[in-house]
């Protein structure tokens, strides 16, 4: 991993989700934010650098996060192809948000959707599930070990999935959504769980050009 600077009141703060309940923590942000904690947008107080990961993408091929979205505003989400109802939610907000953009805008942005559950979120998996989202969304796969350290420097809490007796699976991972500007490719925002498309709707525009939203 590339050094980076961490928060160092940042928060690893996320909860169990199952099959049956998708949930992620407390909604509060994992790190430093300005004003109410209860805007669904929220500008963080220090910027953080992007997580530095080198995965396989839904083509089977290796992508190197950093190199791949330098200069480009991105949007990253660690989640997982199962999950019943955050996850599908939040990326389906981020999708109507996108297509609102003018063209140009929408081939310039980068939306990152990292698999907490790399053993079922093959890229077939992955690129099946999100070409009923947005085709253009990239998803991304890997060991667990990698995956989890990129989402704990960018202080998003992810663990193992876990099978339990009964056939669910158990897993954990944050449910806010990483927004970097592309003036200088470090993560400004972070979008919660209870933002809506029309939150995103109004803010892309303004994190495109670097601007707090």
């Amino acid at each position: 991993m590339r050094r980076r600077t961490l928060l160092a009141s940042a928060l690893a703060a996320a909860a169990a989700l199952s099959l049956a309940a998708c949930d992620n923590d407390d909604g509060k942000p994992t790190a430093d934010v300005s004003g109410a904690t209860s805007k669904p947008i929220v500008t963080l107080d220090s910027p953080m650098e992007k997580p530095d990961l080198v995965l396989t993408d839904s083509a089977g091929k290796k992508y190197d996060l950093l190199e791949k979205t330098k200069g480009h505003p991105t949007l990253i989400y660690f989640g997982y192809t199962n999950c019943p109802d955050v996850c599908p939610l939040t990326m389906a907000n981020l999708a109507v948000a996108v297509k609102e953009l003018p063209k140009a805008e929408q081939d310039d942005l980068r939306v990152v959707f990292v698999t907490s559950d790399p053993e079922r979120d093959t890229p077939a998996a992955l690129k099946k599930w999100l070409g009923g989202i947005n085709k253009n969304f990239i998803g991304l796969t890997g060991k667990f070990d990698t995956i989890q350290a990129g989402a704990r420097s960018v202080n998003i809490g992810i663990e193992k999935p876990v099978k339990k007796k009964n056939g669910d699976v158990v897993s954990t991972h944050g449910a806010q959504v990483l927004l970097s500007s592309p003036k200088d490719d470090k993560v400004h925002w972070m979008g919660m769980q209870e933002a809506t498309s029309d939150n995103y709707t109004k803010a892309l525009p303004k994190i495109i050009k670097g601007q707090n939203p």
